[in-house]
């Protein structure tokens, strides 16, 4: 038995042991340094640039403008092809759109050299208005892409012209005439902010020629196979001259679910024919790369006097910065993995317009929109709670979802199988919620206790709910090869960012086959090497990369038992993991896989298994915190947070819990801590980690997973996503509990020390 075995990651040792499997680590001894100019300006337009220079320093071997790269508009965005997001980008442009925006790229053989090189670039610029607050971006005099050349792929509401990178409306049911029969409708508006994704490793990537002349990239990504094929197609080269290998990563979160620095190593090497590599710095990764997106989150909802809730109407404005990636999908998520927790509306409305800015672009980011929306929903339903002066649990244990049902929202926002909403066949809410109410002590504990004048502590929770995996769209692929002596190498596509995913593929290969994990190498990312995936992002690795595992080791399974059919003349053999028996015949596997390759019976096995989702099974929790508040100070303590999670059947309990309490820590972060701040002018104030502060578990108290007793029939061995899960509830959970301990409501993020001062001081 493998599964729901807490074994140690396949690769954990060799990363404790510091063995060189990072991207920099891998990088051939002679390769170039690359560093990138980038712009002072928040918008303008380059006159003049000349590298002359640059290109004089001796150890100078390649400086690139705008005007000797190719000139193709495309999208960075890691996503299935043809991307949901807009062609909007260029490796290089005459036009900067933010401070951190490409100008120039060089490469020499030593990091001073190409330090003096940059410094010696000439840059004429013409500076241009820009737009920096979010809220003046639509319709405004400024424009961030007046260029009129981008475009998207298939209607997402792109229109340029008006700032708006994309736009998505839907509605089901009479709003208007719904609330106008409600007892009771509360409108509020909420904001979210920027968050920097503070992953460990920097954004890495190098370029070299192999030996047989095709380009090959080294680069910390998600999605190895998506930048292969942006690569090829914007350098204008067969896509069988490249290959990309992902490496370990030291943390991805979204971040990397894009290009980065890829085109800069690729050309660069393409130039000189010479190995490349590109480090960021720790200020490039905040300044150059992503951030979450920042939203406002305009939300309205009805309810009767009875406590049934009959209308939920949610208007989002998303700030995407600079460039469009990822801004349609993480919107629409906002509301696909929100709005069905309160499935038995009358009417339900969700819209959102996608803002172009002068800041640094938005992108993926762990949460992926539903911890936004999750932050707006889940303190929308305490305020309601409030007013109806009905309890919040018992609010929500009226309202919300259950095993069984199902949501018209599933259908219209593509989260079921073709013209079917999707049926919700594990949903153990109302168990997270039992479970993680009690172990806070919320009887005893809700709303508020007092610890003296000047302290007092309040409790507060929220439920929320993520998917596995985008249905219909992605798709993942595992091969299996049995070796002499009997063990078997896997190789996936999928991508393990650190999660531990290539450990959870092994245990399922290994449950299928009946062998020991120990018997299942692992190998996976490399774009020659390994079979195609998607790569890592919304939540699809254990359950989309996972069946590809489980129909591989399927089809390993039936082809040893044929095999050992022909073997031994007979039609009734068996295998169970360790040994093949055919009658009164049984024979090793380790023996009988010798025999496969140095006797007559010689023949290869290999299976393969590919798969697409048909449903996204969401995983519930519920979250419960307490707070302690310093009224004099408006300090925030999170003395303990309790986690109950519903990700159907946990693979390797161990890691999932790890998952769910790094997510946890992520989001109290969000709440409290964490914000991408810019000056007037669009200078990020806080790019580094001096002065953008991440919680460590000296401001966090103790934090409780727990996961209850689930089985997903349409996941691997009943298992749904657990990655992102984790940090939808904490913003909800700690404003709600900072208003019970205070009366105080907050509404936007981050809730710092000084926000709940001045209002508690108002």
């Amino acid at each position: 038995m493998s599964v729901k075995k807490s074994i140690p990651k396949v690769d954990g040792l060799g990363l404790m042991l510091g063995k060189p499997a990072y991207t920099d680590d891998l990088a051939p001894r002679d390769a170039l340094i690359v560093k990138v100019l980038r712009s002072p300006y928040a918008h303008a337009e380059i006159t003049s640039i000349d590298v002359g220079l640059a290109k004089d320093i001796p150890e100078i071997k390649c400086a690139l403008t705008h005007e000797n790269v190719p000139d193709r508009v495309f999208t960075r965005a890691g996503q299935g092809y043809p991307e949901p997001s807009p062609y909007d980008a260029r490796i290089l442009d005459k036009t900067l759109r933010y401070i951190g925006d490409a100008v120039a790229i060089v490469a020499g053989i030593t990091e001073n050299a190409v330090d003096l090189a940059i410094s010696k670039i000439k840059v004429e610029y013409k500076v241009l208005p820009a737009v920096i607050n979010f809220e003046n971006a639509l319709d405004s005099n400024v424009l961030v892409h007046a260029q009129g050349d981008s475009s998207s792929m298939f209607p997402i509401g792109h229109d340029p012209s008006r700032n708006l990178a994309a736009q998505y409306s839907m509605q089901i049911g009479d709003m208007e005439e719904t609330l106008k029969n409600c007892d009771v409708v509360h409108r509020s508006t909420f904001y979210t902010q920027a968050q920097a994704h503070a992953m460990t490793e920097p954004h890495a990537a190098v370029a070299y020629y192999d030996f047989q002349g095709r380009l090959t990239i080294i680069s910390s990504t998600q999605t190895p196979f998506h930048v292969r094929r942006i690569l090829a197609k914007n350098l204008d080269v067969p896509l069988s001259t490249i290959r990309v290998i992902k490496p370990r990563l030291g943390g991805g979160y979204g971040g990397k679910q894009a290009i980065h620095g890829e085109f800069f190593v690729a050309l660069v090497t393409q130039v000189t024919k010479q190995p490349a590599k590109l480090v960021y710095s720790r200020k490039e990764v905040f300044r150059s790369t992503y951030t979450r997106h920042q939203m406002r989150i305009d939300i309205k909802a009805g309810a009767m006097k009875d406590g049934t809730l009959k209308a939920i109407d949610v208007d989002i404005l998303s700030n995407t910065g600079a460039y469009g990636e990822h801004a349609l999908t993480v919107l629409m998520v906002a509301g696909s993995k929100t709005l069905p927790l309160y499935n038995h509306v009358d009417a339900v409305a969700f819209r959102g317009d996608v803002v172009y800015t002068n800041l640094t672009p938005g992108g993926a980011f762990r949460g992926y929109g539903a911890v936004q929306g999750n932050f707006a929903l889940e303190s929308m339903m305490d305020e309601l709670a409030g007013i109806l002066e009905i309890d919040p649990v018992e609010f929500r244990r009226l309202n919300m979802i259950k095993e069984g049902e199902t949501s018209k929202i599933f259908e219209v926002m593509g989260e079921g199988t073709e013209g079917t909403a999707m049926t919700v066949d594990s949903c153990k809410l109302d168990e997270c919620l039992d479970l993680a109410l009690k172990n806070l002590d919320w009887k005893n504990k809700y709303p508020r206790t007092v610890v003296d004048e000047n302290r007092v502590r309040g409790v507060g929770f929220a439920i929320a709910m993520q998917g596995s995996g985008i249905p219909y769209i992605d798709m993942a692929s595992a091969i299996l090869k049995l070796n002499d002596d009997g063990f078997f190498n896997l190789l996936v596509g999928a991508t393990d960012l650190g999660t531990g995913s290539d450990t959870i593929l092994v245990q399922i290969a290994a449950e299928t086959l009946g062998v020991s994990v120990d018997k299942i190498i692992v190998y996976s990312s490399d774009t020659d090497l390994t079979p195609f995936d998607t790569g890592a992002y919304a939540s699809s690795t254990t359950y989309v990369s996972g069946h590809g595992v489980r129909i591989a080791a399927e089809r390993m399974k039936e082809a040893i038992v044929d095999k050992a059919n022909r073997f031994f003349g007979v039609d009734n053999a068996t295998f169970d993991g360790k040994n093949i028996v055919a009658g009164d015949q049984t024979i090793s596997l380790d023996e009988f896989s010798t025999s496969l390759y140095y006797s007559e019976q010689q023949e290869q096995l290999v299976s393969h298994g590919s798969y697409v989702g048909k449903k996204s099974p969401p995983p519930y929790m519920a979250g419960a915190c307490e707070v302690e508040v310093d009224k004099r100070t408006g300090r925030i303590k999170v003395i303990e947070y309790f986690a109950a999670v519903d990700c159907g059947t946990p693979i390797n309990p161990n890691l999932a819990r790890i998952q769910v309490e790094g997510a946890l820590l992520q989001g109290i972060g969000m709440t409290l801590y964490e914000e991408v701040k810019y000056t007037e002018d669009g200078h990020l104030f806080n790019d580094s980690f001096l002065r953008y502060k991440v919680p460590t578990r000296m401001e966090v108290g103790p934090m409780h997973v727990t996961f209850v007793d689930s089985y997903e029939p349409s996941g691997p061995y009943g298992a749904k996503s657990v990655g992102e899960i984790g940090i939808d509830t904490p913003p909800a959970a700690i404003a709600n509990a900072i208003y019970n301990a205070t009366g105080v409501r907050l509404r936007a993020l981050p809730i710092t020390s000084e926000s709940l001062w001045r209002e508690l001081n108002k």
